[in-house]
This record gives C-alpha cells, structure tokens and sequence, in this order.
C-alpha cells in the first residue's frame, strides 16, 4: 500500500445516511494493511513527545513499531503494561489534544493517527484470545476499588499486575461505570468493547462485586475494620446530573442527559424488541454543547426525531471534540448556537410542549479564557418540541462522602485528593477520576486511577 508520509491513511466510516438511522459503530477501523501502513509514517521518536502527551504513559512508539512489523500481539503487551482500556481509549479518548497533539509529524502534515492503531490492536487482540499478563503470584494484601468505571478499573488493573487482591464494588448490575451507561453504541460497543475490556481486567484476578452500593450496602470503614481491605480506592464518578433551574424544568419529558443515556444503553432501547420505557419524542432539544450533549442529540435522532443543539456559545467554543461535532452535523443534527433557554413551555396535562429561547452574543473571556455569553434584550422566541435534555455537565453524589468520616471534601462536594498519588485525608483511601475532579474525560480518570493504584503500592510496601 502507498503511503504519503504526510497524510495520514483514512479511516472508514459508515455514511452518514446510513449510520443515523442505527447504532451500530460509527468508524469501521483500520484493516491490517491499513494499520501497517499507518505506522510506517511514525518517526519512532528518541525522545517521544507523543508519551508526554499520554495520560498512562503508553509506550506509543514501541507499540507501532511492532505494528509496523506485523507483530499485532506483541503490541497489545506493550500497550497493556499502561493501560487496561485500550480498546476503549482507541475510540473515545481525545487523541488530537493529546497524544497526537505532541506528535511531531503534526508539525509539517498529519500527525500518526495514534488512536486507531491502538484500537486496531486491541480490537486484533480480542479477536485472537490475547489477554493481558497477570502476576505470578499474590502479596497477601487486599484492597478494596469503588467503581467499575475507567479511573477503578484501571486501579484495580494496575494493582492486580502488581499482586494485589482486589475486589470492586458496583452500584448498578452492570460493570463498566460511564463506559456501560453514559457512551452511546455506536461510539462504543458494549458486547463487543466494554463487556471484554472487563473480563480482561477480571482476567488479571479482579472479583467485581454488583449491586453494592457504597454508603447503602456497606461503608468504607466497615470494608477496612470489617472486611480486612488494607486499602480503599474511591472511582465512583460523577453521576449527579446539573439543570439550568429555569421555569418548567419539572415538566414530563425533561430528562437530564445522563437518564436519557443510562436508559438507552442499559435498557437497550436501541435494539429491536426491547420494551424501553424512555421518550422517543418527535422533536428534540438538547440544551448544551459538550461531548455528553453530543453523545444525547445523536441517540435522540437514532430514535427518529429531529434534533437540535441549543448552546449559548459559538462554534468556537463549543467544548466537544470537533470529530463528534463533525459527525452530528453529518448524520443531521441541527446546531442552533448562540442562544440559551429561558423557560420550558408545559402543556395542560403537565408535558413539554415547547422551550423558550433568548439569544446570545459574546462579551470578554470568562475565568475559563472563553468569552462570556451576554443576553440580548428583545431576542426571545420559542422552539416547538416534546423533549428536553439537559446535559450541562455532573457533580459527584455525596452519598460516599456523606457517609465516611475525616473524607475531606471540597464546595463543588469532589473528594479533596493528591494530584499525585490521590491520597486523601483519610488514612489509606485514596480517589480519582470524575470523584475528585468532576466530569471529565475517560483517559484522564485512568490516569488518576493509575496514579492511585501507584500510591496504594508505594503505601502498603511500606508497611
């Protein structure tokens, strides 16, 4: 295959015709050939850039090295030693800020398009029964993950490698935490992707315990004083969904995007057959403009209705990854930006019937460097529709915190712990991920997971 070392080698995709009326995966991946070729074009840097980019530090390119050679398994082993998610990470992680942000073919063209060779990899892994290395044997310590999401699994990975007993604790009947619940199918498969990434960790020793939920079925004093854990990681995520307050909020068919996500994958309401008590509205208005946002406005028109963004923003500043934005406007959602809403409209029966709009423009930047939305008197109109979703971002729930005496907690109620190793002010539990930092993205809570399951060794090796 010919490659033009400055463009990289195109991905396959569903049309956008087709995939908006299924949920079957968006990108088709790269074939062998495909991905072999891909990697020709990686300079093998002395001094990887694209590493420091790597929230889990993978050794990027020695794995495409291998893939280069045709050597897809070994790898998978490579990729492995840092991260229990690969598969996942190949298809979610915000590669262009990250890894292939620092690449330094980006500077004169392309940069090595990092993500889908580690996807093809993982995906080639499962496909031939290749499973991460375990420990030989245990160190007669325990501990104790709470979480089945990324920033968990990853602690409890990296622990197990390490020799550790490690048992997670689940609220809901399902592992996976937001990588189960909160990402749609056709972004992330959840029989094929997730549902194997967590027998692989499983395969490391991890036991995962559903159902429990932590501050209710048990507490983390009684896991330690009672249940003999030695430690305590705390990944419980972010799952406490944020509203605007604005009149009408209350009305039937409001949903926060996290409901509306957690019923359609958990409830399969995009497969046939299912009875899945969830709105399939006609016309539906998804209030914000994140990946979430994205991720609810494209599952709504897979379920037959048309779909409109509302962010109070411009394009500019719309924070979801420009590849999902791109892909949304594909597949027909419609952006209406630079406008926020005032009120929801409510019919006599209590329902949505509509939402009231005022538009923006842009003052000076914000705290956050982005320019302030500024209202413009005299500019309301209304927006006929029979759904809203709110999808403006999550807090973590306090139950936890509530629930563990000497937990330090911060006013936005995260849990206060080290950026570097994600002590907290309770002796031998440690956090991370959504927990402490509020929702971010899948890649970041295993970087945190990564850096407790490294506390949590440094602490009970000591001892």
């Amino acid at each position: 295959m010919e490659v033009n070392v400055l463009v990289r080698v195109p991905v396959r995709e569903q049309d956008p015709k087709v995939r908006a009326t299924n949920f079957e995966e968006v990108c088709l991946g790269y074939n062998e050939e495909e991905a072999m070729a891909e990697a020709t074009r990686c300079l093998n840097c002395k001094n990887a850039q694209c590493v420091k980019g790597c929230p889990v530090s993978i050794n990027i390119p020695g794995f495409i090295e291998k893939v280069k050679d045709g050597k897809f398994d070994e790898a998978y082993q490579i990729i492995s030693e840092s991260s229990a998610l690969p598969a996942v990470c190949g298809r979610v992680c915000p590669q262009e800020s990250q890894c292939e942000g620092k690449c330094i073919r980006g500077f004169k063209g392309d940069p090595v398009s990092i993500g889908k060779l580690e996807r093809f990899v993982a995906d080639k892994a499962r496909e031939n029964g290749i499973k991460p290395k375990k420990a030989e044997k245990l160190n007669g310590k325990k501990v104790a993950v709470i979480g089945s999401g990324p920033a968990g699994l990853t602690c409890a990975g990296d622990l197990a490698k390490l020799g550790y007993d490690v048992t997670i604790f689940e609220a809901l009947h399902q592992a996976g935490g937001v990588l189960s619940y909160g990402i749609p199918e056709f972004r992330l498969p959840k029989d094929k992707v997730v549902a194997a990434e967590v027998e692989n960790v499983k395969s490391l020793g991890v036991k995962i315990e559903t159902n429990v939920v932590i501050g209710k079925s048990t507490k983390i004093d009684e896991l330690m004083a009672q249940e003999g854990f030695d430690a305590v990681f705390i990944g419980s995520g972010a799952g406490l969904p944020r509203f605007m307050n604005i009149p009408g909020e209350q009305a039937n068919g409001v949903f926060s995007a996290n409901e509306f996500l957690t019923r359609n994958n958990l409830m399969k309401a995009f497969k046939e057959g299912y009875e899945t008590p969830i709105s399939r509205g006609k016309k539906v208005v998804v209030v914000g403009g994140g990946n979430v946002a994205m991720d609810a406005a494209r599952t709504a028109l897979r379920l037959g209705a048309e779909t409109h963004i509302v962010y109070r923003r411009s394009e500019e500043e719309l924070p979801a990854r420009a590849e999902e934005v791109h892909h949304a406007k594909e597949e027909g959602v419609i952006f209406d930006l630079l406008q926020n809403p005032t009120e929801i409209l409510v019919d006599e029966n209590g329902w949505v019937k509509g939402i009231r709009i005022i538009k923006m423009e842009l003052g000076e930047p914000d705290e956050s460097g982005r320019r302030s939305p500024i209202e413009i008197p005299g500019s309301e109109y209304e927006i006929e529709c029979d759904t809203v979703i709110m999808s403006l971002g999550t807090s973590p729930n306090p139950l936890i915190s509530s629930t563990t005496p000497g937990l330090e907690i911060n006013r936005r109620k995260c849990i206060v712990a080290d950026d570097e190793n994600g002590a907290t002010s309770k002796a031998a539990v440690f956090a991370g991920g959504d927990a402490v930092t509020g929702a971010a993205t899948v890649i970041l809570a295993m970087g945190a997971g990564k850096a407790a399951a490294k506390g949590i060794d440094e602490l009970l090796s000591a001892k």
